[in-house]
């Protein structure tokens, strides 16, 4: 990397920071904060706007659509209270390709311990099953957690629906009641998908396990990205829309999922799933419902009947009761 692009990114960033109360800010104030010139202000803005940053310019300056807390590993470890002591690292980025992919290069040197990574852009942020996750410029939580077990603990599979109750347990807390999990990862609020969840697992040579746990939160969509979800038949929901004034920052959200996550995996480390079971049964969105799985070219119809303790969905079907694993399906709500 060069001098000149490191000297780039860093001016982008200060000038995110000036632009991020959501203010009118003229082209000579921000050139006088930066200590660049007018031109160069402009080209730094026209940059951003290529990322996808919504700027908007008028004759009184520039301003972002709306304002934005910055990610700031200070403020996290802050709001992570005492559990900051068991992250060996925050990570803040301005862009990345995956958060996913950036905290599996940084191994987790401890069990029990977690590495937590941030990014305001994430390029080719990842869903289930390849899909990808859209995220635009301060619109969304990009967060990946990577955690070492010193083993696997039982009912491992069954990983990806206790980080969905442990999210589920902090948004209902914050007000957002309505908010469940529909199997085997993504958060529903009102059948509108508000949140997901990828899980990846690198092996150690001697029997430990790093899992990096990927979540994407819609926090508040702009109407462009609206729209874009429309066309794309999308149906999503954010979290500012949930809880309007009391939608908590993002820095505040991650924290909050940081701690609660840590407190889910020490208890999922010990016990297995069966202690969160009860919990699972009271967020399921699927349960009892009429549902269709696609396996393949397979077409499989049938009333969700819940869980196993390891994780795999129950469905009651024209041949009987089936067990479907989370790798190999994808759900659609059967047509009525």
């Amino acid at each position: 990397m060069t001098e000149l692009t490191v000297r780039t990114g860093h001016r982008r960033e200060q000038l995110l920071a000036l632009l991020a109360d959501g203010q009118w800010h003229s082209g000579e104030q921000l050139a006088e904060r930066l200590m660049i010139t007018r031109a160069a202000v402009w080209k730094l803005i026209h940059g951003l706007t290529d990322l996808g940053v919504l700027i908007e310019a008028h004759h009184q300056g520039y301003r972002l659509a709306h304002a934005i807390d910055l990610y700031d590993a200070a403020q996290l470890s802050v709001f992570c209270g005492e559990r900051a002591g068991d992250l060996q690292h925050i990570h803040t980025l301005f862009e990345v390709d995956s958060t996913n992919t950036y905290v599996s290069r940084c191994p987790v040197v401890e069990s029990g311990k977690a590495v937590l990574c941030v990014a305001e852009l994430q390029q080719s942020g990842r869903g289930r099953r390849g899909r990808s996750w859209y995220a635009p410029f301060g619109e969304s939580i990009c967060m990946s957690l990577g955690y070492m077990f010193d083993y696997l603990p039982p009912h491992f599979s069954s990983l990806s629906l206790v980080v969905g109750i442990a999210l589920t347990r902090v948004l209902r807390d914050l007000g957002a009641r309505e908010v469940g999990v529909k199997w085997p990862n993504d958060l529903l609020w009102q059948g509108r998908k508000l949140a997901g969840v990828l899980i990846e697992m690198r092996g150690e040579p001697d029997g430990q396990a790093q899992m990096v746990i990927g979540i994407g939160l819609n926090h508040w969509l702009s109407d462009v990205t609206r729209a874009h979800m429309v066309a794309q038949q999308l149906a999503v929901c954010d979290l500012h829309e949930i809880l309007g004034e009391q939608c908590p920052s993002r820095n505040r959200l991650v924290a909050l999922f940081t701690v609660e996550l840590m407190q889910c995996l020490k208890l999922f480390t010990q016990s297995g799933f069966s202690s969160f079971m009860d919990e699972w049964r009271a967020y399921d969105v699927l349960n009892q419902q009429a549902v269709q799985i696609l396996q393949g070219e397979r077409s499989i119809a049938g009333i969700a009947q819940g869980i196993t303790v390891d994780g795999l969905l129950l469905l009651n079907t024209s041949e009987g009761l089936q067990q479907f694993n989370s790798g190999e399906v994808s759900l659609r709500a059967r047509p009525s």
